[in-house]
């Protein structure tokens, strides 16, 4: 077993081995995480992994309630999750008990929303199923669902207090889903590890699976336990989602979010390098491993359409933006905008 610590102001632990899914319910009790859980998951998930975790948890003694709602991000909203603290509720949750987020990250954010607000906090933990939740959503404590003024809008930091991660589940994933996770760990070699981007750049995701995953929390881990509340370096994570989210909201959701991350990681090394702000042109390596994993290179929609999107994110302090720019493979910095200047980048 691969195991990372996140030593955040709540410290936790990062799983990851092939199979752990079917002990889930001995590990949590071993990690002394006892009462009712609330599973929580999406319809397509359930139909997928369902049966054998919830079978695992009843045979280590817990008490279960599960709670499915639509797959998908147009589910990442506040009548999701109402129905979800009433459920709870209902269902007589305490705070002694637990929710377990089993699903990609858009279940692992809105279940880490609920676990957040209900009661004001109860604990919770991550079973991510999809590399993007693996490597990225699942660990740090981002929680929170969307607005129709943008993505991620509404949420709170709470950290899990315990991440299992399964490789095995991610052989269930459709290629396009799958892929999306891959443009999460080509950020992460894009922004602090030239030898992970040039791993994935030779195509040796699939044998080393294992270790990519393990590298991308060991870095994701390192900047949150830093800056657990996103003041300062956490915000090198967000290489191509100030863009990305832009392109997310222009389409209104379809196309996913790795997708739009990898249209948001070429257009912002195009910029970088264009205004002099990078010391080697980083377009052309990203570009190519990107199409490796047939992710999109073009936007559908013109920087100034993005921009007004990109207005309403969350990075925007004030009258500055702040933009993650890659100076080489490798390595990133952070660089504050007057938003009166976002229009006329590209």
């Amino acid at each position: 077993m691969r195991r990372i610590s996140v030593r955040t102001g709540k410290p936790y632990e990062v799983h990851i081995e092939a199979g752990i899914l079917q002990r889930v319910g001995k590990l949590l009790a071993t990690q002394g995480l006892h009462g009712k859980i609330a599973l929580i998951s999406d319809d397509r998930v359930w139909s997928l992994h369902g049966t054998s975790v919830s079978k695992a948890m009843t045979e280590a003694g817990f008490q279960l309630v599960t709670y499915a709602f639509p797959n998908g991000e147009e589910s990442k909203n506040m009548d999701t999750v109402s129905r979800i603290l009433e459920f709870l509720a209902e269902n007589s949750m305490t705070r002694s008990d637990l929710i377990v987020a089993l699903g990609g990250g858009v279940v692992g954010d809105i279940a880490g929303f609920c676990a957040a607000i209900y009661l004001r906090g109860i604990r919770f933990v991550q079973l991510p199923t999809t590399l993007l939740a693996a490597i990225d959503s699942s660990v740090g404590g981002k929680t929170g669902v969307d607005l129709s003024s943008g993505k991620n809008m509404a949420g709170a930091f709470w950290q899990p207090e315990l991440v299992l991660c399964d490789p095995d589940v991610l052989n269930t994933l459709p290629d396009e889903i799958f892929n999306e996770g891959v443009a999460e760990a080509i950020k992460y070699g894009v922004i602090a590890d030239r030898e992970l981007f040039e791993l994935l750049a030779a195509g040796r995701l699939q044998n080393e699976l294992e270790q990519v995953i393990e590298r991308c929390v060991q870095i994701k881990s390192q900047l949150v336990s830093e800056d657990e509340f996103d003041c300062g370096n956490r915000q090198l994570l967000n290489f191509g989602h100030t863009i990305g989210h832009a392109v997310e909201k222009c389409s209104n959701f379809r196309l996913r979010h790795g997708q739009a991350v990898a249209i948001g990681m070429v257009m912002m090394a195009q910029i970088a390098w264009q205004k002099g702000w990078s010391a080697e042109n980083c377009e052309a390596p990203i570009r190519k491993v990107l199409s490796r994993f047939q992710l999109p290179l073009e936007s559908p929609y013109d920087f100034r359409s993005l921009s007004t999107a990109m207005l309403a994110d969350k990075k925007r302090k004030g009258g500055e933006i702040t933009l993650v720019i890659p100076e080489h493979i490798g390595k990133a910095v952070l660089k504050r905008i007057p938003v009166e200047e976002l229009p006329g980048l590209a």
